[in-house]
């Protein structure tokens, strides 16, 4: 009989979504598109048009225009996205079936199995292919051997294997797998055993994305044959074509304490330069003769698609390059070039072609960073007069450094839950070697008909590379260069912008009005995280998470001392703390206090893998320890923790304790869970499995 009492702490979406998830589609969403037809919008925004059209006299009513324009966008958006979401909508049996499928990525190494991005043509019966309507994405997992190994995009496969929708662990405050999932138009996932699948032939057709991948490992291995290697190599790969897969969790680290972390990610830095080098040798032609000035720009617009061909066409450069594109059209006019118009142009084409890269926090940071540049970067630039040309440039970088912080910071905390306290620093250092890095790249790979050259060549590009990783390693080791465990919520970051526009519209007008709308904002922001942070305060509680391989339990005293009592005598606890420090964060919690051994204090006390605290008792089972023993006056556990290692029954236990509750951790096998279910139910114990309930929190 399953548990229906207890108190699930966090948001009830993350618990309850597995038993919920009839379709692919976040029910958030599924909602609006239901409630608020896109095809309503876009006719009220058409009839505001008409109404505006009609009373176009008046200037009091021209706002109207504006919220027709609006609601029409919205509208066209809102449809746009509820057509792409429903691409994943799929009929899951449940049942295991023979599929056929093509391989259409590269396949990925992960940790212990291998990583395949497939689109499922159809199922397989008598020896038929019973194709669907439409093709869908799924994330097939093979184990890692030798056979598995041989496989490469384009081959086509018979798989046996049950086909699953995308699932949450059900962690308070985890990362939502799903929605992101979704978005990126995956179905579901699959695991192939060996020998449940075998090669029927390949495609041997490329996409243009295909095509492009291919070149990008094309120049990957150019740079292995030149002689790069290690975190030089990674950091120039993720330089110029955009690859970060041979990224090491140290060198990521250290360029995310040190706020360095955005000249990982290729985008719009990146183009820039390459757009300001281009910019600077066709102008010296256009000078001369002016008419070769649409050519030059037309030049430029090639090669920055060519760049990004050479990428693999990924989207943050993909949209980076749109933006300089219509950068370089509208420079040919007389006028400032770069203004929110570009960025605002730019944006609309990129979410008309797909709208969920709105949601994409790499499209949230780049236009984000360029508007706070073009909106706060003029004002303090002006600041301070400087003379000096070197001064002027140094001075010229801290302010855009400074405008690009103020703009994307509250994202970053709220993504990734840090803020970089040196990147003044950091941005004076990289910055340039950057700038030397991607135009000696450029440069090196201009000289592959020379590989004598390009050789010797290869070695300056290496130089600047270890000393760019150098710096930054000393800037990481410096006092306080990042602050941690930072928690903000969504609506903290839209109050923040919107105290943000109002202040740069109080320093722009400066009337009494506006100074009096951005306190109230600032009032509005500061009352409401005041208030989250009174209620996010820690509660006395037992926790058990939905963690693979880390059976633990969390015990948390109100005053925000915690611990951690774990079954593994040597556990995983960073698989802990990666799933589960946002929550942690929330609450303000410092990192809990590991327990692995016999351990007792005035609260809590940890002996033979039984945990006494706040007058409930758990016992944590995962060897056979409690074997062949009985007792003459049971120990009553209110919690039976069982995860992997424990291959006895229910029965055994029943001389040794009373049991009042049983929990299945998610390390158990299907097979091994099934047989305990029948066990409690036989013996009227109720249960609860993590596999399918999500994380579990009891307050005291």
């Amino acid at each position: 009989m399953p548990l229906t009492g207890g108190i699930i702490c966090g948001d009830a979406y993350f618990f309850h979504q597995r038993a919920e998830l009839s379709l692919n589609i976040p029910e958030e969403t599924s909602y609006l598109f239901s409630t608020f037809s896109p095809v309503w919008i876009c006719l009220a925004g058409f009839l505001l048009l008409f109404l505006v059209y009609f009373l176009s006299g008046k200037y009091r009513i021209h706002w109207l225009y504006g919220l027709s324009v609006f609601l029409c966008c919205f509208g066209l958006g809102a449809g746009i996205s509820g057509k792409r979401l429903h691409r994943v909508d799929f009929p899951f049996s449940g049942d295991a079936a023979v599929y056929q499928a093509v391989i259409s990525e590269q396949p990925e190494m992960k940790e212990k199995s291998l990583l395949c991005r497939v689109q499922l043509e159809g199922r397989v019966e008598k020896g038929a292919v019973q194709r669907s309507d439409r093709e869908h994405t799924f994330l097939f997992y093979f184990p890692k051997d030798s056979i598995t190994a041989s496989l490469s995009r384009g081959d086509r496969l018979w798989v046996r294997t049950r086909l699953t929708s995308p699932v949450n662990n059900g962690n308070p405050d985890e990362f939502d797998y799903i929605r992101y999932l979704v978005r990126k138009g995956g179905t579901g996932t699959a695991y192939i055993p060996a020998g449940h699948w075998r090669i029927v032939g390949h495609d041997a057709s490329r996409t243009l994305r295909q095509i492009a991948s291919d070149y990008q490992e094309k120049v990957l291995g150019l740079y292995r044959r030149l002689g790069f290697q290690g975190d030089n190599l990674a950091v120039l790969s993720a330089l110029t074509v955009g690859d970060k897969e041979n990224l090491s969790e140290d060198i990521r680290e250290t360029y995310s304490i040190t706020g360095a972390s955005h000249v990982l990610a290729l985008s719009g830095l990146h183009i820039g330069f390459l757009y300001a080098l281009l910019f600077f040798l066709l102008s010296l032609i256009w000078k001369r003769w002016s008419y070769f000035k649409p050519f030059g720009l037309f030049l430029i617009i090639l090669f920055l698609w060519g760049f990004a061909f050479l990428t693999g066409l990924s989207s943050s450069v993909v949209r980076s390059v749109i933006m300089f594109s219509l950068l370089a059209i509208s420079s040919l006019q007389p006028e400032k070039p770069l203004t929110l118009n570009t960025l605002a142009a730019t944006a609309f084409l990129m979410l008309l072609y797909n709208p969920l890269w709105l949601f994409d926090v790499g499209f949230q940071l780049s236009f984000v960073a360029v508007a706070s540049i073009l909106l706060i970067q003029p004002k303090l630039y002006i600041l301070l007069s400087v003379r000096h040309r070197i001064s002027r440039y140094i001075w010229g970088l801290l302010t855009v450094s400074i405008a690009a912080q103020i703009g994307t910071a509250p994202l970053v905390i709220l993504y990734f839950s840090r803020f970089s306290t040196h990147f003044l620093l950091t941005n004076l250092w990289v910055i340039p070697m950057v700038t030397l890095i991607l135009y000696s790249a450029v440069f090196m790979l201009i000289l592959t008909p020379f590989p004598f050259l390009q050789q010797g060549f290869a070695s300056v590009v290496n130089i600047l590379l270890s000393s760019q990783n150098h710096v930054l390693r000393r800037i990481e080791q410096f006092p306080v260069s990042s602050i941690d465990g930072l928690w903000t919520e969504c609506w903290e970051i839209m109050l923040f912008y919107i105290f943000l526009l109002s202040l740069f519209r109080s320093f722009s007008l400066r009337t009494s009005r506006s100074i009096y709308f951005s306190l109230c904002c600032l009032l509005l922001l500061t009352t409401y995280h005041t208030v989250s942070v009174s209620l996010s305060v820690p509660q006395c509680s037992i926790t058990f998470y939905n963690v693979r391989n880390c059976p633990a339990v969390h015990c948390l005293a109100a005053n925000g001392k915690s611990w951690l009592a774990c079954a593994d005598s040597l556990p995983d606890v960073s698989r802990l703390y990666r799933a589960l420090s946002p929550n942690w964060n929330h609450q303000r919690l410092s990192a809990p206090e590991v327990l692995t051994g016999d351990y007792a204090t005035s609260v809590l006390a940890f002996h033979n893998h039984i945990v006494s605290y706040a007058g409930k008792r758990i016992c944590l089972l995962h060897d056979a320890r409690w074997r062949h023993k009985i007792s003459s006056r049971p120990l009553t556990i209110d919690y039976l923790y069982i995860s992997k290692g424990y291959k006895g029954r229910i029965e055994e236990l029943t001389t040794l304790f009373r049991i009042r509750t049983v929990i299945l951790d998610t390390s158990l096998s299907d097979y091994r869970s099934d047989i305990l279910r029948e066990d409690c139910s036989r013996l009227a114990i109720p249960y609860i499995s993590l596999k399918e309930r999500g994380a579990l929190c009891i307050r005291l």
